[in-house]
């Protein structure tokens, strides 16, 4: 992850603000769907249709996972940066 991190502070700031619209775009569409499992869940859950209401529950929780992953990609805030010495 330290390569990912290196290229990026190298990187043209325009291909910088691409890849970090892209990433939140993504981040957004994952936690859109997340929400429409869970909704599913729930109602398939209260219709007492409990094999369509598991499978939208791990199809959320598949999602949440992605988001989590997808965050690590996001660049790091300036104050966080480390003095290169």
């Amino acid at each position: 992850m330290s390569d990912f991190r290196e290229s990026q502070n190298e990187a043209h700031p325009n291909k910088t603000n691409t890849l970090m619209t892209g990433i939140i775009l993504l981040l957004i569409l994952f936690v859109l769907i997340q929400v429409w499992f869970l909704f599913g869940a729930l109602n398939n859950a209260l219709q007492e249709n409990l094999n369509f209401a598991l499978t939208t529950a791990i199809g959320s929780i598949v999602f949440a996972f992605a988001s989590f992953w997808l965050l690590r990609y996001l660049p790091e805030p300036i104050k966080r940066k480390k003095e290169k010495k």
